[in-house]
């Protein structure tokens, strides 16, 4: 039996999740390839860590070289994170004709065409399951169960840390804070949580669907992100009242033929399959004009279903390589980048609104919609403290040139402030 080595760069949660897997499942995985999978060099940063993995028979090393230059190695699994070092290994290995599986939504967000046209170049194969949506195989449906289908929208949950935060605060009735704490406290968000809070994790993996289900390169500069730090709990309360649940959503569709991406909170309705997904969990809804809507869920990071993705990634070289045919790019739909208008880009909207308690300001309020030509769905008015009141709106659909000019009017009101503006998926 043909005996396949593999270099691994980080031996993080998903690297030993990675070796762990190998070894469990080796007999099966040979009789589906016909092949013997070896995990040979393993890099890391620290040789004298203690590791809670059985490494025996496997090399440790702290230098890159020794994968790069070893022809037995074969394929090399990146899962080390970091962007700009881990694309400088990845093009050495590319350039040393080495297969390459990386679970690096950063790196291959950013770098992604680049590097899939090295590795064509060099004969290679360059897959990136475990990028996206942890152990959800979505990726790979949409290249393989798409293919004859022509797909108009793809939106999800696709960062495990917002969701899990969001559902805290409407499950517990705790502060943005307070969630994000106990999202810490349980290893599923970072002691740094940017990425994830500011909505940029989830930007990077729309990107990456984006490509997949349209064909077009979009970069992070042109997709509108927001995160979920300006979330407050009155209002998860007031959208639950109205019968939605509030979500981070990424979504691309096309509009005319135009793509749109954007990352934010959504009012999304409660009996919609998204509003149920909860804590750490992903979600991700593709739209065809053939099949219609269609649902994948499942656990969005952690150490084996991050790792089962990079496994059939794996599999998938080792097939390539006992057929000859590596080198083909993992996604072939390839079409020049057409940005939706705003004019074009339509959804109702909720507003809430922090005014003060004096005569004459929801007649301001309601002109500055009026010039924007938005109209109202409804309008809600509490008491906030002795000052000031909270406004609450939801519109009829309008586009996305006019929220910004609603939100621009409001924001220029005196005693208005705008205290969150969130698109409402329709019922």
């Amino acid at each position: 039996m043909q005996v396949i080595k593999i270099g691994v760069l980080g031996l993080g949660t998903v690297g030993s999740g990675v070796v762990r897997l190998l070894r469990d499942h080796q007999n099966k995985i040979s009789s589906i390839t016909g092949c013997k999978l070896e995990i040979k060099t393993i890099m890391v940063h620290d040789l004298n860590k203690k590791r809670d993995v059985d490494l025996s028979g496997i090399k440790l090393t702290n230098q890159v070289d020794d994968l790069v230059n070893d022809p037995e190695i074969k394929i090399v699994v990146e899962v080390m994170g970091t962007v700009e070092i881990a694309k400088d290994y990845v093009e050495r290995l590319l350039n040393a004709d080495k297969h390459i599986i990386t679970a690096n939504k950063d790196l291959i967000a950013t770098y992604g065409s680049e590097l899939t046209e090295l590795a064509r170049k060099n004969g290679c194969d360059l897959f990136y399951e475990a990028s996206v949506a942890g152990g959800i195989p979505i990726l790979r449906t949409i290249v393989n169960s798409f293919a004859a289908d022509r797909i108009i929208e793809v939106k999800g949950i696709v960062n495990g840390t917002t969701n899990y935060i969001l559902t805290q605060m409407s499950q517990h009735q705790v502060s943005f804070a307070a969630a994000l704490q106990k999202a810490q406290e349980l290893g599923f968000a970072e002691a740094d949580p940017t990425n994830d809070i500011e909505g940029i994790d989830a930007a990077y993996k729309m990107i990456i669907l984006t490509y997949f289900a349209f064909g077009m390169n979009i970069s992070l500069e042109q997709v509108k992100v927001n995160g979920i730090t300006r979330v407050k709990l009155a209002d998860i309360q007031q959208a639950k009242k109205l019968g939605y649940n509030i979500k981070l959503l990424g979504i691309a569709k096309l509009i005319n033929d135009r793509v749109d991406v954007s990352v934010g909170p959504v009012l999304v309705p409660e009996d919609q399959p998204l509003a149920a997904v909860q804590n750490e969990n992903n979600a991700v809804l593709v739209t065809g004009a053939a099949v219609g809507e269609t649902m994948f869920y499942g656990p969005g990071a952690g150490e084996l279903p991050t790792a089962n993705s990079v496994l059939s990634d794996i599999i998938a070289v080792t097939k390539d390589i006992v057929l000859k045919t590596t080198g083909s790019r993992f996604n072939d739909y390839r079409r020049d980048l057409k940005q939706a208008q705003p004019i074009d880009v339509c959804y109702s909207y909720y507003f809430s609104l922090r005014v003060k308690d004096q005569p004459g300001q929801m007649l301001k309020i309601t002109q500055a919609m009026t010039k924007a030509n938005a109209s109202f769905h409804l309008i809600i008015q509490t008491e906030l403290d002795e000052d000031n009141a909270r406004v609450v709106m939801t519109t009829h659909k309008m586009s996305e040139a006019q929220e910004n000019q609603v939100v621009k009017a409001l924001r220029s009101l005196d005693g208005v402030e705008v205290i969150a503006a969130y698109k409402v998926l329709p019922n």
